[in-house]
């Protein structure tokens, strides 16, 4: 057996997150659990090669604002960990860089959603077309042809791990198109009296908290300017934002989110996704009570998420258990071992979506 297949002689478990949120999560006392189930934490140094500060049963990482840079560091950063995880398949990655690579991608997300089953149960992603041109015409026929009706939300294409993503726009009619910052993701707006629902995922656990949103939008075929928004500020637990005040002949009562749907939101995109810690931003629609997924983000901040760092260790051990046994089946299968068959079906998945995009 060659020396990079055997499994990590130690229970340490590399992270990496910018201190900005290690500190936001006290990640020092995520530090405390993992000693308490026989782990050791050690923050990843991404200046110096891997090998060399292994080995590692677990990497466990929030690197969306380094992939999102793709400058010649960042690539060099990403290319060291993609060969570390190469040399070393039986480490276990939360998550997998391919995987968070198409969180990153609005446009892929929301392609990976449309080709799910969560049709079946009236769980859906608003339609929605990729803007890539300045040409107001050209982009007017891109939106009907995809079926994206006013008003929409115009998003940026990456969804994370920059300054400008969560600055987007509210546009209400063709006179505002020509407010569209291309590349970016245009999607029909769904009225659901300023209500979103954040779903948190942590492996098998999830959590759901109440946010603000958006008020409802109508298509206006006057001259109503662009609105243009953060918004991250607008859905804070505190936020006081004018844009989520309703109209006062609108009522504020929303539609209520049903809990089974969230299930089979958590079980289908799971797999799909082949992630473990995730967010999943759903707004339900005014009168048909329609489940609208809107964004999912790798590594949310998990505000409100009761005993995280519980539920953390126990997805790191669960997911490691998995992988454990599902490669040894395949080692004495005498199949290829360098991922597991459920990898290997969300990798399968992921690409045949990707190629078309």
């Amino acid at each position: 057996m060659d020396e990079n297949d055997k499994a990590p002689s130690s229970m340490v478990i590399g992270y990496w997150m910018s201190d900005r949120k290690s500190q936001k999560l006290n990640w020092i006392e995520f530090g405390k659990v993992c000693r308490q189930h026989g782990y050791e934490l050690v923050k990843l140094d991404l200046e110096r090669p891997l090998e060399d500060q292994g080995p590692f049963a677990v990497i466990l990482h929030k690197l969306t604002e380094i992939i999102a840079r793709n400058d010649e560091k960042a690539i060099q950063i990403i290319d060291r960990i993609e060969q570390y995880i190469k040399n070393h398949p039986k480490v276990l990655i939360i998550d997998p860089l391919d995987s968070v690579r198409t969180l990153l991608d609005r446009y892929k997300t929301y392609n990976v959603v449309l080709n799910t089953t969560l049709n079946n149960i009236d769980v859906f992603t608003p339609t929605f077309v990729e803007i890539l041109s300045t040409n107001v015409k050209e982009n007017i026929k891109k939106l009907k042809n995809a079926g994206v009706t006013f008003p929409f939300i115009c998003k940026p294409f990456v969804a994370q791990g920059t300054t400008y993503c969560h600055q987007m726009s509210v546009i209400f009619n063709e006179r505002g198109v020509a407010d569209c910052k291309p590349p970016c993701v245009a999607q029909s707006f769904i009225n659901h009296n300023a209500i979103l629902y954040k779903l948190y995922v942590v492996g098998d656990h999830y959590q759901m908290v109440e946010r603000p949103s958006l008020k409802n939008f109508y298509a206006s075929n006057d001259d109503r300017d662009t609105i243009t928004f953060d918004s991250h500020s607008v859905s804070k637990s505190d936020s006081s934002s004018e844009l989520s005040v309703l109209d006062p002949s609108e009522s504020a009562k929303g539609s209520s989110i049903d809990p089974i749907k969230l299930h089979s939101i958590v079980k289908t995109l799971g797999s799909y996704l082949n992630m473990s810690l995730y967010g999943v931003d759903i707004v339900v629609e005014n009168d048909t009570n329609r489940h609208a997924i809107i964004d999912i983000n790798a590594y949310p901040g998990y505000d409100g998420f009761p005993d995280f760092f519980g539920k953390l260790i126990d997805c790191v051990i669960s997911r490691r258990a998995q992988s454990v046994c599902s490669k040894a089946y395949f080692e004495d299968s005498g199949f290829d071992t360098s991922d597991s068959s459920d990898e290997k079906k969300s990798r399968a998945k992921l690409n045949s979506i990707n190629q078309y995009n």
